[in-house]
């Protein structure tokens, strides 16, 4: 299975935008396998996706292998996900260093913080006691955060965290 999977891997590799590949398996004892590919975009990831060489490769599967799922992820909302299985071939490639993950995550943390404490906290703030308003603030906050703010943040930031130089300071 690892020498297909492998096989798979080099294959993607050959297709613009690609940025990594990797496998999981779901425990030690399990029979179902995970294949992960990371692409530069969807038009890219649709390129390989489409391609001859990846229904080649597939068909050559050995024993049973059929595509049960697929998940797509952007942003970073899929860098902080919880391992499950273990991860038995190389890393997917790219996620961005911790540091400038955390920097993204900062920037919008704060003022959206700032923001929301300024106004809906100082407003609450003779009338609910710390906890209630603290939760309340945290409750509201969270969603914002996780399907709007951040996204966004990773998109208009993504050449920073990929390490290339800022959009107006690129020669033309």
């Amino acid at each position: 299975m690892m020498t297909w999977a492998g096989a798979g891997a080099r294959l993607a590799e050959s297709f613009p935008g690609f940025l990594g590949a990797g496998w999981v398996r779901g425990g030690a004892e399990s029979r179902e396998w995970h294949m992960l590919y990371r692409f530069a975009d969807e038009a890219s990831l649709s390129g390989w996706e489409e391609s001859a060489q990846r229904r080649w490769w597939l068909s050559g599967a050995p024993g049973t292998v059929r595509e049960a799922q697929t998940e797509r992820r952007t942003g970073i909302e899929g860098w902080f996900d919880a391992a499950h299985g273990s991860v038995v071939g190389p890393a997917p490639a790219g996620a961005p260093a911790r540091w400038r993950q955390m920097i993204v995550i900062f920037s919008v943390f704060l003022p959206l913080s700032l923001l929301v404490n300024a106004t809906l906290g100082a407003a609450l703030a003779g009338h609910v006691p710390l906890l209630v308003r603290v939760a309340l603030v945290t409750t509201l906050m969270t969603p914002v955060m996780t399907y709007l703010a951040l996204p966004w943040a990773t998109r208009k930031l993504q050449w920073f965290l990929e390490g290339r130089p800022a959009p107006w300071r690129r020669r033309r």
